[in-house]
């Protein structure tokens, strides 16, 4: 029998339960998968607490992780059992030791890839791939603001948007934070404790507001984000992880300079086998050049998920966690 992290009822980490668990036999179009990594990010959080509301209870979170395949279900060409593989987005259900999922939602692994990086890559390198070149496409000359700029989205923007040639401002919670956001190629790291990001970027650009700010974190940076971008400019919200954006007038949007919003899913931009395909071959691209680094921040045995919760809620964790089955 193997085992999983379950939860009988949304709250607090506490409610991760570590429990035995069997799968099951894959059917048609599926196929079984023994992890050896699963990613940690902000949406299992959601999943956790309600904000974004799952099917049925129990259930097994988790949007990301790298394995081996053990078996596959009738109609499946693509994979064979001994293929390594990664995934990112729907259906959940990673943190688990084994686990079915639909067969083409997995993306066969490269030699050069480990289990243990590619989950802690894939959900926050697709995004990072959607970011810059799906909802804005960056190019050199351009100016962005990323928030969370050491987090696991953030130092792979910071990172892919420098070799594009754009300028990065990154906003970071401390000091040391700032150094990680530094050395991954952000430009001009902003203590937001400590300093006015808006006004920060208003000395970078010489008044003139960036092009782009990618926005992760919510209700406490949506409007000063709004007033860092030039006329024109776009706000990409893809996370909240501050609670969420209270309701506003769309009339704001064009008094700051008819600015463009816009709330992205990574399902959405990879929901298409040939779309996903693509994010994952774009960044595995990146990977190998060696454009892109993988920084494994933090991992903690599978079991231990609710303490990986907490030090992420905690705003205590760089770059990607990752829970080791």
């Amino acid at each position: 029998m193997t085992h999983a992290i379950r939860m009988h009822a949304t709250g607090g980490p506490e409610v991760l339960q570590w429990e035995s668990f069997d799968p099951g036999e894959p059917s048609s179009g599926e196929v079984r998968i023994r992890h050896e990594a699963v990613g940690v990010n902000f949406i299992d959080v959601y999943h956790r607490t309600g904000l974004y509301p799952l099917p049925t209870l129990p259930a097994i979170i988790g949007m990301e992780g790298a394995g081996v395949v053990e078996a596959v279900g009738d109609g499946v060409t693509e994979l064979k059992e001994g293929d390594r593989v990664a995934y990112a987005g729907n259906p959940p259900g990673a943190y688990a030791e084994v686990r079915l999922i639909p067969a083409r939602r997995l993306v066969p692994l490269p030699d050069f890839i480990s289990g243990k990086q590619a989950a802690g890559m894939m959900l926050r390198g697709m995004t990072a791939r959607y970011l810059l070149f799906g909802c804005y496409p960056v190019k050199a000359g351009d100016t962005i603001l990323i928030h969370a700029a050491a987090g696991g989205v953030g130092s792979l923007v910071c990172q892919w948007a420098n070799h594009l040639g754009a300028t990065v401002i990154g906003t970071v919670g401390s000091a040391a934070k700032a150094e990680v956001a530094r050395a991954n190629g952000c430009h001009h790291p902003v203590l937001y404790r400590d300093e006015d990001f808006v006004a920060k970027v208003m000395q970078v650009t010489a008044g003139h507001g960036v092009d782009v700010v990618y926005d992760s974190v919510g209700k406490s940076t949506f409007m000063k984000s709004l007033n860092c971008l030039r006329p024109m400019g776009m706000l990409v919200s893809f996370g909240q992880s501050s609670g969420s954006v209270p309701p506003f007038d769309p009339g704001i949007l064009s008094a700051k300079g008819s600015l463009f919003l816009t709330r992205p899913s990574l399902m959405h931009y990879t929901e298409a086998r040939e779309d996903l395909l693509a994010h994952a071959r774009d960044l595995f691209a990146v990977v190998e050049k060696g454009v892109v680094n993988i920084a494994i921040g933090q991992s903690f045995p599978l079991r231990d998920a609710a303490e990986a919760h907490r030090a992420l809620e905690a705003r205590n964790t760089i770059g990607s966690t990752v829970l080791l089955a």
